[in-house]
């Protein structure tokens, strides 16, 4: 099981372009797309500083890193191959190991964008200091990990109602652009607004995720806890949800579509 994993983790970070390389590079270039988009859009807005104490890249990297891994994680889990994708007419191969291999074949490739946009930046441009390296790891693979958990009831409710899976989708990934939190600083918001964001998994992540990062700021409002029993629950509710798609699925499902 491990083998065909591993195999199938490579046929997907391999499957966003016929070029492996060109295929990271290009995620590699949407990463600096939005970095560089937040940063001239602060430059306008008159955000010449972090409205945290510390480097103003590394605020906007810290949001747009975790929204990324959470959105891709999102995006590949719900387009993991079902049981009637012709991969699983090959013995080894089932649908557990299809989203296994479609979550960290997202991770791998975020992680890769993430070393390398944080190296040049280090690098070429200024040295950067992460206060808390090791949770800030932990908060986004805790982004991952709740993407995988939201992706999961995606899947599950696919098969059933694919075009509303489908919108559903994209209005979850379009209201975290501002309900993720990634544009403001969560201990500055009124008690009103903090009501529209605290039910979001990625709202707590990078909150405290810009917690571990930055030596002079510390989350008030934010739990370390909620995003991982949320996503446990999720994955378990799409777990079996998938197991009951899967004992009656029918190839002549999609046939009409």
């Amino acid at each position: 099981m491990l083998e065909v994993t591993y195999h199938t983790i490579v046929r997907n970070a391999r499957s966003g372009h016929r070029n492996a390389v060109i295929g990271m590079v290009l995620n590699l270039i949407q990463g600096l797309t939005m970095i560089v988009a937040f940063f001239l859009f602060f430059q306008i807005l008159g955000l010449r500083s972090s409205p945290i104490r510390g480097d103003m890249m590394l605020y906007i990297m810290s949001g747009i890193f975790v929204y990324l891994t959470h959105i891709k994680a999102v995006g590949a889990v719900m387009g993991a191959g079902g049981p009637t994708s012709p991969m699983m007419l090959h013995r080894p191969m089932n649908t557990i190991i299809a989203i296994l291999a479609a979550a960290f074949a997202s991770l791998y490739t975020q992680i890769f964008t993430l070393v390398v946009i944080l190296s040049v930046y280090h690098i070429a441009f200024t040295p950067i200091t992460i206060h808390d390296p090791v949770a800030a790891m932990g908060f986004f693979l805790m982004a991952w990990f709740s993407g995988c958990a939201v992706g999961m009831i995606f899947l599950a409710l696919k098969p059933w109602f694919p075009r509303f899976t489908a919108i559903a989708k994209t209005i979850y990934t379009r209201v975290n652009m501002i309900a993720s939190g990634k544009m403001f600083v969560v201990n500055s918001l009124p008690a009103s607004m903090m009501a529209m964001f605290d039910w979001n998994p990625l709202f707590h992540n990078i909150d405290q995720m810009r917690g571990a990062v930055f030596l002079h700021y510390n989350p008030q409002f934010t739990s370390v806890e909620y995003p991982i029993y949320l996503s446990l629950v999720l994955i378990m509710i799409g777990l079996m949800g998938e197991f009951f798609g899967r004992q009656h699925v029918s190839i002549s499902w999609s046939a009409g579509r």
